[in-house]
């Protein structure tokens, strides 16, 4: 295929939401989340009050938003109204602990929080004692509510709201949703994915608006095969850039449903989901592939009916090694096939990768179309040098157009 490029004046809000309009797509569900479900036009109005939110708010171009969100339907137009705005996205994961989630507030100098009551009420004391968030202009409030609690609907009003700190459906409410993208060049940046921290404390990496439509389109759409039809659900959580794209920005580039059930994944709750969404995607990590076949086994020995994939024409893995004998088990139960692959927050997403037709069980698959990797030496000092001869270890190199600008404050890493 001929990788593809795009235009100079840019905007992932537009691929990824607007041009579904344009396709005629705006009445087909977007989101699913428990009883609700809310249309391509119901995220594009939301998402073009968000942007004129962060506008009222005098949040600007370029500047961060970070978004500290359960899986809950605000996520989405939160996401693409920062991107609309022309600001940049930085994710942290709400349950994290407050010093992790101040430490990036901080890091990211975001002048625009959107994050659940207790976080935001956790937040206001410390930025009252001018502990943290000296940079952030607006924190707004999302309800924090479970997918499967009944007919509660995450996009109600919250109480909070005193100057600096607001319910985020209230001013949506109140806004004129009438607005198109800014016009962003393709390479401005777009959003900051954040290393594990493994090595210490989390890094940023910048990343553009093309990274992502580029690896939407060599993996996402070209690889692993996303299509209209297809209905998402995810195991990790949408501010892991793995599920951000998998379970956010894949199916929106395609005009898929998005499935989102917001308690913590568990063999139990997963459950749930495919029974009430029915995917046909599964975003999946080979810790709870094996906890899906013992949960399978135990109701079938409590001679319940096992669990029911019939839906589901692929599940993606990464994350961790998935071993051989543990995909064997799933394809013998199941028979549905599941796209082992590697990625990084460096080159945004997957970039090697198992395939309809081509598994092989062990493997991490073959490089996606549009990347090229090389297995070198440890003591390579750049990518011309020799590839270590099959069957030795090395290090892996990758060279693809998703590749990010650098870490945040720290370019020579």
């Amino acid at each position: 295929m001929p990788l593809p490029t795009f235009p100079e004046r840019f905007n992932l809000a537009d691929y990824f939401l607007f041009e579904r309009l344009r396709e005629g797509r705006g009445s087909k569900v977007a989101i699913r989340f428990g009883t609700h479900a809310y249309t391509y036009d119901d995220v594009a109005r939301r998402t073009r009050a968000a942007a004129a939110a962060l506008e009222e708010a005098d949040v600007r171009r370029g500047e961060r938003v970070l978004i500290v969100l359960p899986d809950v339907p605000p996520f989405a137009w939160v996401f693409f109204g920062t991107l609309a705005r022309g600001c940049v996205v930085a994710m942290a994961n709400p349950d994290a602990p407050l010093e992790g989630i101040e430490y990036l507030v901080d890091y990211t100098q975001a002048t625009a929080i959107v994050t659940v009551p207790r976080v935001a009420n956790a937040l206001r004391e410390r930025m009252r004692a001018g502990a943290v968030g000296r940079d952030v202009r607006r924190v707004w409030c999302v309800l924090d509510v479970a997918a499967f609690s009944g007919t509660e609907d995450p996009t109600g009003s919250c109480e909070i709201g005193d100057g600096m700190f607001r319910c985020l459906a209230q001013d949506l409410a109140a806004i004129d949703p009438t607005r198109a993208p800014a016009v962003t060049h393709r390479d401005e940046p777009a959003v900051w994915l954040f290393t594990s921290g493994s090595t210490g404390e989390a890094k940023a990496n910048i990343h553009s608006h093309r990274d992502f439509a580029f690896n939407t389109e060599v993996y996402a759409k070209h690889t692993v095969g996303y299509a209209p039809g297809d209905v998402t659900v995810s195991v990790p959580r949408l501010y892991f850039g793995y599920a951000t794209g998998t379970n956010l920005m894949f199916p929106f580039a395609v005009g898929a449903t998005v499935g989102l059930f917001s308690e913590r994944p568990t063999p139990e709750s997963l459950e749930r989901a495919i029974e009430l969404y029915r995917p046909t995607v599964v975003t999946n990590v080979p810790t709870m592939l094996g906890k899906l076949l013992d949960h399978d086994q135990a109701l079938r020995d409590a001679g319940k009916p096992g669990l029911d994939l019939g839906t589901v024409r692929f599940s993606l893995s990464a994350g961790e090694a998935l071993p051989e004998t543990l995909l064997r088990r799933w394809l013998d139960r199941f028979g549905s096939d599941v796209y082992d692959g590697i990625g990084s927050a460096e080159m945004f997403h997957i970039y090697a990768s198992n395939r309809p037709g081509d598994i092989k069980p062990g493997s991490l698959g073959k490089a996606v179309e549009g990347y090229e990797l090389r297995i070198l030496p440890e003591e390579a000092e750049g990518p011309g040098s020799a590839q270590v001869p099959p069957g030795e270890i090395g290090v892996l190199w990758v060279k693809g157009d998703s590749v990010s600008h650098g870490y945040w404050l720290d370019r020579d890493k």
